[in-house]
């Protein structure tokens, strides 16, 4: 059996969108169920909106996401001398031509064809004529010769989408190389997967009807046609095309927020991609199951509460050593410098409580933050409309008690409290409120007394006294 071979091809005009993500995840776990190989492709040739920054940036999402490639990456600019070689062996064959049609000609030719109600496309004029006939002031471009049998039709076996017909009729004699020499995209495509010997092309179905006219290429150099699976594109949450308007489209934004990457890789895998009703599949079991068989046909629908949930599953099923290294620059970031070692230790204490409180490293970091942000606490306001005059009161009476706790564990935190609290005829969250935002800042926390464990006696009294005295 032919060794699998796929391909992600990007083009480096911008970021990494997170349905190109899809598509090289889509990639890379076929060949790696197949034991082949997932090579990448720069498709530069666009020289103009093509930059260095584009292509950094494509690559370091690849890595974030897990996805590396197989050799080095494969700069289409680099192979253009190869993919006009292939051109004018074309007309070497009589299987393409020089035109010498010239811009207005090729207009006045569209506007006929609109006004006659016709399809666009162009009408052939130099296929057969003589060079000898061409202008001396026109450089010609090469078109290919599309199959002249009008009545027939190409079909191309998705492996996705199913059978696919499209009718001769519609293809017409595209260009192959413009006036300048440059090869077009349609050229640059075929050559460059014949030549990387890619046995399977996974794309999205945008791409479908370039397949049709690819295929005459292929067809016309006698070339083995690799197998085609057109994905269906990702949309938004109203089931229109997913933009920016719907959250972040740049697979990049995702790390950013405080995603994981295996969370990213588990929930684009079931963006499109079915295994029954099972959510969680880690990496591993994906790359046992996956095949393009199993992709569906209709668009999936970007759903951010689910990735939310995947996220916060991956986030408990990290170590805390581990958990605690992701989280540190979204606490250096919330905190606008570099928490002191104490306050990062206390932050890695609270992690268990902090994890099932959080579905992203950055809400993480802002839950804990009350761990390594240095004293005086600033409040916030639901925090600081709790402290009126009784809840000074209280504060000052909780000095006093956890002042003649020996032993600062979180039972006999919470004893003490909840015995000056019946000894004073209150309710406990008449204690525990005020302790909770004078010890966090915040009126959501784990639980209080735990969090009074790990912030110590001594960091516990200073709050406390910090809050007595505001």
């Amino acid at each position: 059996m032919t060794e699998v071979v796929t391909r992600f091809a990007p083009s480096p005009t911008g970021y990494l969108h997170i349905g190109g993500a899809r598509t090289a995840l889509f990639n890379w776990l076929f060949a790696r169920h197949m034991g082949g190989k997932y090579l990448l492709r720069i498709e530069d040739t666009d020289r103009e909106r093509s930059t260095e920054e584009a292509v950094e940036a494509i690559m370091k999402s690849l890595k974030w996401l897990g996805l590396n490639w197989d050799g080095e990456p494969v700069f289409q600019s680099q192979q253009q001398s190869r993919h006009a070689e292939v051109a004018h062996e074309l007309v070497k064959q009589g299987k393409a031509y020089y035109c010498y049609a010239t811009p207005e000609e090729l207009d006045a030719m569209r506007e006929e064809q609109h006004a006659q109600g016709l399809p666009i496309r162009y009408d052939g004029r130099w296929r057969d004529r003589d060079p000898s006939e061409a202008p001396k002031d026109i450089a010609p471009v090469v078109r290919i010769k599309a199959p002249s049998d009008t009545e027939g039709e190409m079909v191309v076996h998705d492996l996705v989408q199913g059978e696919v017909h499209v009718p001769y009729s519609q293809l017409d004699d595209m260009v192959l190389l413009r006036g300048d020499g440059t090869p077009t995209y349609m050229l640059s495509v075929v050559v460059d997967d014949h030549d990387m010997g890619i046995t399977h092309i996974v794309r999205g179905d945008d791409h479908l009807t370039n397949t049709f006219r690819q295929r005459v290429i292929y067809d016309a150099m006698g070339w083995k046609i690799p197998q085609f699976a057109h994905v269906p594109m990702i949309h938004g949450t109203d089931g229109s095309k997913l933009s920016k308007r719907h959250g972040a489209v740049s697979a990049f934004a995702y790390r950013d927020m405080g995603y994981l990457p295996e969370a990213m890789r588990n929930y684009l895998l079931r963006l499109g991609w079915g295994h029954g009703d099972t959510e969680i599949i880690s990496t591993e079991e994906a790359i046992k199951l996956f095949t393009l068989e199993d992709i569906g046909r209709s668009p999936s629908r970007m759903d951010f509460a689910k990735l939310a949930y995947v996220n916060a599953h991956y986030m408990r099923d990290s170590s805390d050593d581990t958990l605690m290294e992701l989280t540190l620059p979204f606490i250096e970031e919330a905190l606008e410098h570099k928490p002191d070692e104490t306050g990062l230790a206390r932050f890695r204490a609270g992690l268990t409580d902090l994890k099932d409180r959080a579905e992203t490293l950055a809400e993480l970091a802002h839950a804990g933050l009350f761990y390594v942000r240095p004293r005086p606490l600033p409040l916030d306001a639901a925090a600081a409309a709790l402290m009126d005059a009784p809840a000074q009161g209280v504060i000052r009476d909780i000095h006093g008690v956890l002042d003649t706790v020996k032993d600062f564990s979180n039972d006999n935190i919470e004893k003490a409290l909840k015995d000056y609290a019946k000894k004073k005829g209150l309710k406990l969250g008449k204690v525990a409120m005020p302790l909770r935002a004078a010890l966090t800042g915040t009126t959501s926390s784990p639980s209080v007394f735990h969090v009074a464990e790990i912030l110590g006696r001594e960091e516990t009294l200073a709050r406390l006294s910090d809050i007595a005295r505001s």
